[in-house]
């Protein structure tokens, strides 16, 4: 099955982020961050992991990463885990989830030889992966630094407004959009803020500029 999947994985990736992001415009935002959100991020999660089918050594480090992310949700539903540092401890297993799998997109996308409808869907979902891990990464930084954002509730019991609006400042950080209504006002924020935003930039000029030109070679012979 997971290899029936290999070739449509840069589709099936994105097709779930793309869900992720832009569901609760078609579905009642309640059910959507309750319910639907969780089952596509799990969906996504396992696309990722197709990306490895041919290294084991990663897929077994991915997966005990995720082992342990469904361990520590179990801890903080049954357990008297500290709240902050089971959040802290689960983001950080996430970032370098995506971190992994943003860059094994890349590296696929760099080395491919011939330029296809396939790679342009993989050249989109790294770039939206990038805003996945910007997420994961402001979300910590709240942990670490309360309050680290202007504009947004920072109740950690109550997280759906917190994580809808860093999502959104994750991406509007990413395209260097800034309309200032949410700010990074600690020093680790704005730190966070200015590497998202350059990564972004890189990510658009040397890896676009990779494949256009050898679109543009392919073309040529």
């Amino acid at each position: 099955m997971t290899k029936f999947l290999y070739p449509y994985r840069f589709e099936l990736f994105l097709l779930t982020q793309v869900s992720i992001l832009f569901g609760s415009l078609f579905v009642p935002n309640i059910w959507f961050e309750n319910w639907i959100s969780p089952i596509l991020f799990i969906v996504n999660i396992a696309v990722g992991l197709v990306f490895f089918l041919n290294k084991k050594a990663t897929f077994i480090f991915l997966s005990t990463l995720l082992i342990i992310i469904g361990l520590l949700s179990i801890e903080s539903m049954f357990g008297n885990t500290d709240m902050r540092l089971y959040s802290f401890a689960r983001l950080t297993c996430f970032f370098l989830f995506y971190a992994i799998v943003t860059l094994e997109i890349i590296k696929q996308v760099a080395r491919a030889k011939t330029i296809s409808r396939n790679l342009i869907f993989g050249l989109i979902s790294g770039y939206i992966a990038l805003g996945f891990i910007a997420f994961f990464m402001f979300l910590t930084i709240n942990i670490i630094e309360p309050n680290s954002f202007s504009g947004i509730q920072t109740d950690l019991n109550d997280t759906a407004e917190l994580n809808d609006k860093l999502m959104y400042f994750s991406y509007v950080t990413l395209l260097t959009i800034g309309y200032g209504e949410i700010l990074p006002i600690s020093d680790l924020a704005q730190k966070g803020a200015i590497m998202v935003a350059l990564v972004g930039q890189f990510y658009v000029v040397i890896l676009t500029a990779i494949v256009v030109g050898k679109y543009v070679n392919q073309q040529n012979n």
